[in-house]
């Protein structure tokens, strides 16, 4: 018999995914979202009205009790994927550290208090890569982000806390409850409706021309598919308890990003795409008129790698070529009219 597992934000980018694939392969899913009324019905919908025995949707919020317990309830597995992401400077860190470590805890306390077997947290390679001097570097498993590091932002912190709590529950509670983290770098794939994520940010930016030259920071870019694929791995692999696995592809810069997109799409798509690095004086203009650069203002000029060799070697994960990724995102955001033509 299949197992039934409770996968947090469910109506998120990489909740939604995960709900999909766990549903092909046979999963009962739980899932909880902010608003059952409003969420429901097109959950249902988009994952093709699936038995409600087969999915269950329940009302919970991070900083909350309610409804906690009855998501998890009969549920062998937890993938905790909701946490607070913002695509600007938020007006204080708290807003993004305390939701994002007092809901892991709280998803923490009531799997362990259902039984659950095993908890999978999506954290992020932002727990592992950043506060560290130099411009260039590879980060692994081993590395954690330095909170007090003045270049650590608000996402950073939380993601680091939140996963260091999470460890820390682990090691101090006594219940048999199995831990593993996946710790993913920029998100990209298809969206599969105009309510996009946050992570496809940088491609929605560049599409619709409100960067007219390309800042010079990058990310790692890994598909959605294959970080959803990368959870159900760790759901289902027996004895990885404890482990820990980035889910990357290559580091690209913001104008690599740009002539991806430019050979890929049509003429007319890719009209407003930058063709040339943005000069320092100027990003620093655009700081202080767009703020989602602001968040991004230690990033200029790094180059982060990531060495996702540890989740091929243990779990055979690999993800797609990047193009395939950005491509997809690309299109998929004209499709659902997010940028307009």
């Amino acid at each position: 018999m299949a197992n039934t597992v409770l996968v947090t934000g469910g109506t998120g980018f990489i909740g939604g995914e995960l709900i999909k694939q766990l549903l092909a392969k046979g999963w009962t899913v739980h899932t909880t979202v902010r608003s059952t009324a409003k969420s429901e019905a097109g959950l249902r919908q988009r994952f093709g009205n699936p038995p409600a025995e087969r999915l269950k949707v329940f009302q919970a919020e991070l900083l909350s009790d309610d409804g906690w317990a009855e998501a998890v309830a009969g549920c062998t597995h937890v993938a905790h994927v909701a946490s607070p992401v913002s695509d600007s400077v938020p007006d204080h860190e708290d807003d993004l550290i305390v939701p994002a470590r007092e809901g892991t805890l709280r998803a923490l306390r009531f799997a362990k208090a259902a039984g659950v077997k095993r908890f999978v947290q999506t954290s992020s390679i932002a727990a592992i890569a950043y506060g560290r001097g130099g411009q260039e570097y590879t980060s692994t498993e081993a590395d954690w982000t330095d909170i007090n590091s003045p270049d650590t932002n608000a996402y950073a912190k939380s993601k680091t806390i939140a996963e260091r709590e999470a460890r820390k529950f682990i090691e101090t509670e006594d219940g048999g409850m199995e831990f593993v983290s996946v710790n993913p770098v920029l998100v990209l794939g298809p969206v599969d409706s105009g309510d996009f994520s946050p992570s496809v940010t940088p491609i929605t930016m560049l599409l619709s021309g409100k960067v007219p030259m390309a800042p010079d920071i990058g990310f790692g870019v890994v598909d959605l598919r294959d970080v959803a694929d990368l959870h159900v791995r760790c759901l289902e692999t027996p004895g990885i308890a404890g482990e820990r696995f980035i889910a990357s592809g290559r580091f690209l810069k913001m104008i690599e990003i740009a002539n991806i997109l430019r050979a890929g799409l049509t003429r007319e798509q890719g009209r407003k795409l930058p063709k040339r690095v943005m000069p320092g004086w100027l990003v620093a203009l655009f700081m202080i008129i767009n703020p989602p650069f602001r968040s991004v203002k230690s990033e200029l000029g790094r180059i982060r790698h990531s060495d996702a060799s540890h989740a091929e070697k243990v779990l055979g994960w690999k993800t797609r070529p990047e193009q395939e990724s950005i491509l997809d995102c690309a299109r998929s955001l004209f499709e659902h009219g997010v940028v307009k033509l």
